[in-house]
């Protein structure tokens, strides 16, 4: 993420070369989980479509819902890509819910701008939650969709709408759960004192149970901000159970998004979803798939030295900028001597993707340059 920072502002000329010239890079659609990318249609003039990712499970429902929010990532907010949260929707799709992922009004390929942009973060989330309520609207019209059992789940800044949305939420919502919800907002003066108070004030509001995941060392947030925080929002009333569960990894902001994480929430969560009352029971048996094994990483060169790319060019310079900008889990291989490249993110087996994207340009095989934050490639 940190990485993401530095290299978002690739430009729009880049960042469509990138897309265009490797359409099916990261982007296969998953079959396993019945994936399928909808719109919502815009409404009227002050609702504009969104872009919706849909895994369901086999049979033709009405199955329950569990609405999954995704972060920001820095720089604009269209520039970002369709987030596919795979690990997790695996879990649920295979308990028989419909795992439903909007991309927020202004983000990705959904209308309109992001709303959210002053420094007022309380607002922020609240106008964040307008998109996730019209994502309802819309799911209520759906014939497979059973509204009166969801789930309300978000990460980072999804995290932080997840919790804003629990101020006003759906009738048929029976949990909230946040994962490293808020937003860092740097250029803001007193900013983790300005989203301790609004978490805190949400939770005057908020009626719903909810289940709260941080770690140590969460690169977006300190302790200090998310335990003042979780402190605000139950002396306002709020419920909510605080799983602080230490150290993961290089990154705890990244628990979510990891199979390797999985040991840590999935329990927490299915038990309360148990005490809800919806369903937990395995329905559909899903094995995670295997991807490739992952190599040590190597000191060829930094993560984001374009400079040091092995293989020459702008094309490969611009398609390694938006592999670097993008969500995890993620892979990019190379074949210098043709010039070949193809990288993967989001979803299952990325390795996989990114060796199979290159070799599909060059007919040969490719080899690995960089797996997730760290660079693999070794001169042979």
């Amino acid at each position: 993420m940190n990485q993401m920072h530095r290299h978002w502002g690739i430009g729009l000329r880049a960042w469509l070369f990138a897309l265009l010239a490797c359409p099916v890079c990261g982007q296969e659609l998953n079959t396993e989980l019945g994936e399928a990318v909808l719109m919502i249609p815009r409404a009227g003039f002050t609702e504009p479509s969104l872009e919706v990712t849909l895994y369901r499970p086999p049979g033709e429902g009405p199955f329950p819902v569990l609405l999954i929010n995704h972060g920001k990532a820095p720089g604009n907010a269209h520039f970002q890509a369709r987030y596919r949260p795979e690990v997790a929707a695996r879990e649920f799709v295979s308990r028989g819910f419909a795992v439903v992922v909007p991309m927020r009004q202004g983000f990705s390929n959904s209308g309109g701008s992001n709303p959210g942009t002053s420094c007022d973060v309380h607002n922020n989330g609240l106008q964040q939650a307008r998109s996730v309520r019209r994502t309802l609207d819309w799911l209520a019209q759906q014939p497979w969709a059973d509204l009166s059992r969801n789930v309300m789940l978000g990460q980072s800044h999804g995290g932080l709408t997840t919790l804003a949305y629990g101020t006003a939420p759906h009738p048929g919502t029976r949990l909230l759960v946040n994962f490293a919800g808020g937003l860092r907002q740097e250029g803001c003066h007193g900013w983790e004192r300005g989203l301790i108070e609004a978490i805190g004030n949400y939770g005057a509001s908020a009626r719903l149970p909810s289940l709260w995941f941080y770690g140590d060392n969460d690169s977006f947030f300190p302790p200090f901000v998310w335990q003042g925080a979780f402190e605000r929002y139950t002396k306002a009333g709020g419920q909510a159970e605080l799983v602080a569960f230490g150290s993961f990894g290089t990154d705890s902001h990244k628990l979510f998004g990891s199979r390797d994480g999985l040991p840590i929430w999935l329990p927490k969560v299915i038990a309360a979803m148990a005490a809800a009352g919806l369903p937990t029971e395995v329905l559909h048996a899903m094995p995670a798939p295997v991807d490739l094994p992952v190599p040590p990483a190597s000191d060829f060169a930094a993560l984001d030295a374009l400079d040091k790319l092995p293989v020459a060019g702008e094309a490969v310079r611009n398609a390694y900028s938006a592999w670097l900008a993008a969500e995890g889990p993620k892979a990019f291989a190379i074949l210098p001597g043709k010039r070949g490249w193809g990288s993967a993110w989001g979803g299952d087996r990325p390795i996989a993707r990114a060796l199979a994207n290159c070799e599909r340009r060059v007919n040969e095989p490719c080899k690995l340059y960089a797996v997730d934050d760290k660079v693999v490639w070794r001169i042979d």
